[in-house]
Order: C-alpha cells, then structure tokens, then sequence
C-alpha cells in the first residue's frame, strides 16, 4: 500500500487556488501460453506523484516519478508555479472554482499483488485441460492479467481519498480450421474486479465456460457469410454496451462536445427510440457494485451516476469541474487519470443501455430473416456518431428461429439514425469489463447493456 507523503502538505497548498496533490502506483502482471510454451511473462511497476493547481481558470501541473516527501514538495511547487506563470497570460482571469462536496472517503482495503509462479501455475493446468480434451485445434492461447491502480488523492476543496482498484482476468483464444482450410477462431474474457486469486481459484471452475467456447467455434467452423445490407438484427448486450460506449458515450464527453460532437446541438432532443435510456453508472447499478466502481474521481469530486439519454431524449454530458461551469451541468466524478504523469480527462465509467421488458426468445421470434449478433472483436467510432464494429459470433435467424453460425463480419451506422430504430429491448442485463478505452491515455472502463432489435448495416462475405 502507499505510504502516505501528501496529507500533511496539505497546509502548503496555495491560498485563494485550487489545488490537487496525488501519489499514484499502477501495477500490471501477465501471463501468456501459447500452444503449452510460455511466450509473455512480465510484472510491470509505474509509480510516482503529480499535482495540479488552478489560478485564474487556468491549470498549472507537474509529475515526478518519486514518491518520497522532497518529490511531493517539489511537484506542488514546480505546478503552483506553472499555474502562476499562465494565469498571468490570461486575457480573461477567472475567480475560484465553484465549490464542490467535501469530505474523506475510507481506505480501500490493501490488495494482494501475487508472485507471477500463481499465474503461471493456474494457466498451465489450464492449457492443460484443453490440449487433452481438444487435441485436434489448430491453436490455443491462454493468458492471465491481473492490473490495478492505486491512489491517495489530498484536494483543497473537494473529497480526499485513498482508492485501490485492482481487476483480474483470463483470456481463452482457441482456433481451428474451416474444411476449406480457413482459419476461425473464438475468444472469451473471464474474470472482473478483484485481484486474480480471488476470480481464479480453481481452474476446475472454467472447464464448463471453456467448452462452451469451444463448441461455439465447432459451430463457427461450419458457418456461412451473412448477407450484406441494412438488415433487423438482435444485438447481444455485449455489443450494445460497446456501441454505448464508444458510439454514444464519447460524443457525450464534454471536452469532445466542445470540439464539435454531434451530440453538441441535441441536448433536449430525441436521439434514440423511447425504449433507450443510457446511463454512465458511478460505482452502483441496478443494486450491485458496477463491475470498475469510481468513488470519488481525480478532482476531487464524490462520483455519482449521469443519466445521458433517458426515454430516447438526450439528457445531459459527462463533465469534469471546469466544464461543469461551463454548460452549467454538476460534475458527477468523470474526471479520471491513468498514470501519475497523466492529468485527468473527462473518462466513461460504467456505461449502459439499460434493460427492457422484452424476452430474447420473443424478440427473436419476432423476425423472418435477420440476425443475432453476440460477440465484437474491436470497434471504432467517431464524434460524428459513425461506428463500424467487427462481429466474431453470431447466427442466422431465420422463420423467428436461430439458424446457422456466422462467420467473422462487420456493423456499421450512425448511432443516433440507428438506436431510434430500436423497436425491443431485452430484460437480461450484460457487463464487459476486460478491455481498456484509449482516449489520449489508456483507462479501464465497463460498459453493457440489453439485447436490443434494431435496423443496422451489415457487411458480406
């Protein structure tokens, strides 16, 4: 656990500014076998302190990668200074940031940082497993992570606190040959919050999750291409929740909204079917702790939920404390960072299309000829709304049934044009939580969502 440097330096904060002193350490360690050899190994350490100082409106900030008292001093120095500096070029000064909820969030309990053999132990009888149950695959790849952020923030005006987010997981990627010789492959993510040694205990637990895989690639294997055009599909709530993300969620970031997002003159407006509400969730959904919880953000500020579309009508925008003023919206704890040397960014936490009311039988009853999409293997997005994901798994629908596997395909639209054609939303809820969002700076994020129906384009063979 760290130790304690800037809680008592709050007394040099600079009287009249706004002032954010953090000791930071990330830790990350990695495991992967591929075809029974181990390929990757590493235990990786990134560690130090910043702070960041508001006069006149604008920031100064500075990092050291030195966690002893003398770094903390010297950054908070070296970013008042930097603060000062600017403030003078300002044409328009401006008074005291709006003030904020102050407090002191208890200590997250220490984690346990495991020795690398307990990785390499538990993938190896994992590999194990399948390399005798499934002699006949083209290739196997296991690989165990385990990465955590910890933080002790100390604010002049807002929330300090000490926070440790650890998350750990297995990654199973598994390959094997079409009859025409065409490589298919299959991958699956298990694990969430907490520390490896408590999501992984028995590789026993698995075996069951890791057949599944497997028969979901048996049937890949024997799949056809879909057909391409504007079709009705399903989309599984893995999917919905990365086009939450990265098609909705980020043109909802206020940095991004201020450089001319589409989502800039909607505020107010429909956006989406009434069936779709999305809301950024803190640290609690639907009466359990969200997969990545964020009690109190970078800034200081307590987090709590933001509801971004409610009802199909665009409600509101992730703010940090500055944009906050500035759209006249409350700062709901969105202002993250990745690493020490990182200031923070306006950043999605756990973000969701929230369930409905229909059944996923009655919703694939309910088409002749479409599709059921289930599995994204990447996505991009623009701040115009415009998406294309690729789709790893997926099967016909055909006559109100599921019909054959698909092989590997794209989506493609405009996520506003597309999400007001959603006409049935699932009940069951779905959570992604393995993957990290890459805006200027790697963060780790959750999102999911429903299985919702809807118009989408759908690439061919």
């Amino acid at each position: 656990m760290l130790h304690d440097v800037i809680t008592p330096l709050k007394k040099q904060f600079t009287a009249g500014a706004t002032t954010e002193l953090r000791s930071q350490r990330n830790l990350n360690r990695r495991v992967v076998i591929q075809g029974g050899r181990i390929v990757a190994n590493t235990r990786q350490e990134q560690a130090g302190v910043n702070a960041r100082v508001n006069r006149g409106g604008v920031y100064g900030f500075a990092s050291a990668a030195n966690l002893s008292k003398e770094g903390a001093q010297q950054v908070l120095k070296d970013a008042a200074r930097n603060a000062e500096v600017l403030a003078r070029h300002q044409l328009n000064p401006k008074g005291a940031m709006p003030a904020i909820q102050q407090g002191l969030r208890p200590v997250d309990p220490d984690m346990v940082d495991l020795p690398q053999q307990y990785y390499i132990d538990y993938l190896k009888e994992l590999d194990n497993y399948i390399a005798k149950k499934y002699p006949g695959l083209a290739s196997r790849t296991v690989v165990s992570s385990c990465d955590s952020m910890e933080k002790l923030l100390v604010t002049s005006d807002g929330y300090s606190a000490h926070t440790i987010a650890p998350r750990g997981y297995v990654y199973v990627i598994l390959t094997q040959n079409t009859k025409d010789g065409v490589p298919v492959d299959m991958f699956e993510a298990f694990g969430g919050r907490g520390t490896f040694d408590k999501n992984f205990i028995e590789p026993s637990t698995l075996h069951e999750k890791i057949d599944q895989v497997y028969e979901n690639l048996m049937k890949k294997t024997e799949g056809v291409y879909a057909e391409a055009g504007v079709k009705t599909v399903i989309l599984n709530g893995m999917m919905a929740g990365m086009l939450a993300h990265e098609a909705v969620g980020h043109t909802v970031e206020a940095d991004l909204v201020l450089a001319g997002s589409v989502a800039g003159p909607m505020l107010g407006k429909q956006v989406a079917s009434p069936l779709i509400s999305l809301t950024d969730f803190a640290h609690t959904a639907f009466g359990q702790t969200a997969p990545l919880p964020v009690y109190v953000d970078d800034e200081g500020v307590k987090a709590d939920d933001v509801v971004l579309i409610k009802d199909g009508i665009l409600t509101g925008y992730m703010v940090n404390r500055e944009l906050g003023e500035k759209f006249g919206m409350e700062p709901k704890g969105n202002a993250r960072a990745w690493a020490f040397s990182d200031e923070p960014l306006i950043r999605m936490r756990n973000t969701v299309i929230l369930p409905g009311k229909d059944k996923l039988e009655d919703m694939v009853a309910s088409i002749d000829d479409g599709y059921y999409l289930i599995h994204s293997g990447n996505g991009q997005a623009d701040a115009t709304g415009e998406f294309m994901f690729g789709v790893t798994m997926g099967y016909e629908i055909k006559n109100g049934k599921l019909g054959k596997a698909l092989l590997d395909t794209t989506v493609s639209g405009v996520a506003f044009d597309m999400l007001k054609s959603v006409s049935m939303v699932s009940d069951k809820m779905y959570w992604s939580s393995s993957g990290f969002c890459g805006k200027k700076q790697p963060m780790s994020v959750s999102m999911g969502g429903p299985d919702i129906k809807c118009q989408i384009t759908i690439g061919g063979r």
